[in-house]
């Protein structure tokens, strides 16, 4: 990780994303999986008011930060957890559009979950050209996308530097695939296991 200063640290870092109607089950399994793998994970709030967030179910989680006062420094991967309201609260966020095309740009990695991809990163030119998404919104994607959204539970662009996924029940894969870009094979197996994912999902996030 570098901050803004220039200083460099060896432990990876992401910026994992929450807002109103961000889905709980995505934003919590992404945040402990990623922390298993000793990441060091910044829960940012994008939207207004304090740091509580209203999920999509009822919950309500607290961000550590909001997104203005966690954007001093270069994250290793930005990731983005779905939820229709949290995705759409993303995806008018300018600062938020800005961070994801600085990371494009960069040629560092983003990953973006279930509503996300089809919300936020299709219309804002950040969709990459193999992706998925939740289902239901694999008709918004497909014109853009040169691959069957429907036959992967998580896909990698290697070219972008992007991950996508389709929805909760995807969620650990997205995850333990986030770690092996980040931290390697060996560490997101370790994790994978005491997660007690089937060896059939362990597989899956080796792309």
């Amino acid at each position: 990780a570098t901050t803004m200063e220039g200083k460099t640290t060896t432990e990876k870092s992401v910026l994992v994303c929450v807002a109103d109607g961000s889905e709980e089950i995505e934003t919590c399994g992404i945040c402990d999986t990623l922390v298993r793998g000793g990441v060091d994970v910044t829960l940012a709030k994008v939207g207004g008011g304090n740091l509580a967030c209203k999920m999509s179910r009822g919950m309500t989680l607290v961000a550590d930060k909001h997104l203005k006062d966690a954007s001093g420094k270069i994250y290793d991967m930005i990731v983005l957890p779905g939820g229709g309201g949290g995705a759409k609260t993303f995806a008018a966020s300018e600062p938020l559009l800005e961070l994801l095309k600085g990371q494009q740009k960069l040629k560092r990695w983003y990953a973006a979950i279930c509503a996300s991809p089809a919300i936020v990163l299709a219309p804002n030119g950040l969709l990459p050209k193999r992706a998925t998404c939740f289902p239901a919104l694999h008709g918004k994607i497909k014109p853009l996308i040169e691959n069957d959204p429907a036959k992967s539970r998580v896909v990698v662009d290697a070219d972008t530097h992007c991950i996508t996924s389709q929805g909760p029940g995807t969620t650990l894969e997205f995850a333990v695939t986030i770690l092996r870009k980040l931290v390697g094979d060996e560490k997101a197996d370790d994790v994978a296991k005491g997660l007690l994912l089937l060896e059939t999902q362990i597989e899956a996030s080796k792309l």
